[in-house]
C-alpha cells in the first residue's frame, strides 16, 4: 500500500431516483480534505431530477455513468471496475460522510497498517427528517470474521477495500438482492482471509430505511440470503445461527457513539 500522501481513494456512489438525498452525499465527498480523491457516480437511468443534480457537479466528479442496470450491486460493480484508486469506498446516495476528514483518517489508517486490505469504521443511522438525530449506532469495533457465520458484518458504507482485494476476489454477486455485500465479506474475510483494521470513529451517517432495512419480509429474505451466501462459499452456518443476532441487534438502538451530536 502506498504512503498516505500518495494513497489514491476512489469513492463510488450508486443512485436511482435519488434527487431528494444525493446532494448531501455528493457534497460530503467533495468536502473531503484528502488530497487524492477520485469520485465516481453510477446512476441507473433515474427518472426524477437525480442527474440534473449530479450534473451540477460534473466538473468535480471524475466519472459519471448513467444507464440501465441490473440493480444496486450491478451498479457497484461498474463503479469498482471504473475506479483507479488504491482503495475504494462505496457511499450510497442516501448516506453522507460524518466529517471532512473521513478519507484522510482512512488513508492514515492504511498507512499505519500496510498489510491490511480493509478498513472498517462506524456508522450511525439518523432520522430522514432530522439528520442530527441518531437512532442507531452500528459499530465495527467488536467485529471478527467468525461472526459472519452468525449473520454479523461490518457496516458496508463505512468499509474501505483495497483495489488489489477486489481484483483477487471478484465482483459483487448478482445472485443476491439484499446480501451481496455480506457475501463479499464472506469471500474477503473467510475464504481469502484478508487482513483488516477497525477505525474507532463514526465515518458515515445513513438515513433510516434502504433496501436491506425495510420491513419484516426484507429482513427475512436477507437472513435467508446470508445463510445461502455462507454455504455457497463452503462456510457452515444455519438459520438458527443467523437468527441469534437479532436480540443483540436490538441493543444497537440503545448504544450511542462517543461524542454523539444527535
Amino acid at each position: 500500500m502506498k504512503k498516505v500522501g500518495y494513497l489514491k481513494i476512489s469513492i463510488v456512489t450508486v443512485c436511482y431516483n435519488s434527487a431528494a438525498t444525493i446532494r448531501d452525499t455528493i457534497e460530503s465527498v467533495l468536502a473531503q480534505s484528502h488530497p487524492d480523491t477520485e469520485y465516481i457516480v453510477v446512476d441507473g437511468a433515474s427518472k426524477d431530477g437525480t442527474m440534473a443534480i449530479v450534473n451540477e457537479y460534473q466538473t468535480r466528479i471524475a466519472r459519471i455513468i448513467s444507464e440501465p442496470d441490473r440493480g444496486i450491486y450491478d451498479a457497484m460493480n461498474k463503479g469498482v471496475q471504473a475506479a483507479s484508486g488504491d482503495v475504494i469506498g462505496i457511499l450510497n446516495s442516501d448516506d453522507f460522510y460524518e466529517t471532512a476528514t473521513v478519507l484522510a483518517d482512512v488513508a492514515a489508517c492504511f498507512e499505519q497498517h500496510p498489510d491490511s486490505d480493509l478498513v472498517f469504521g462506524d456508522l450511525v443511522y439518523v432520522q430522514p427528517e432530522n439528520l442530527e438525530k441518531v437512532v442507531r449506532f452500528y459499530g465495527a469495533g467488536h467485529f471478527q470474521p467468525w461472526k459472519l457465520r452468525f449473520g454479523w458484518m461490518p457496516p458496508h458504507p463505512a468499509t474501505f477495500i483495497s483495489k488489489r482485494a477486489y481484483e483477487r476476489v471478484g465482483r459483487y454477486s448478482l445472485e443476491y438482492k439484499i446480501s451481496a455485500d455480506y457475501e463479499m465479506f464472506v469471500r474477503l474475510l473467510l475464504v481469502h482471509k484478508m487482513r483488516f483494521t477497525s477505525l474507532a470513529k463514526v465515518l458515515v451517517r445513513m438515513r433510516v430505511g434502504g433496501v436491506s432495512a425495510s420491513g419484516f419480509r426484507s429482513k427475512l429474505n436477507g437472513t435467508l440470503e446470508d445463510v445461502r451466501a455462507c454455504r455457497s462459499n463452503g462456510v457452515y452456518t444455519n438459520l438458527l445461527f443467523v437468527l441469534t443476532k437479532l436480540p443483540f441487534k436490538l441493543l444497537e438502538l440503545f448504544r450511542k457513539p462517543a461524542g454523539e451530536r444527535g
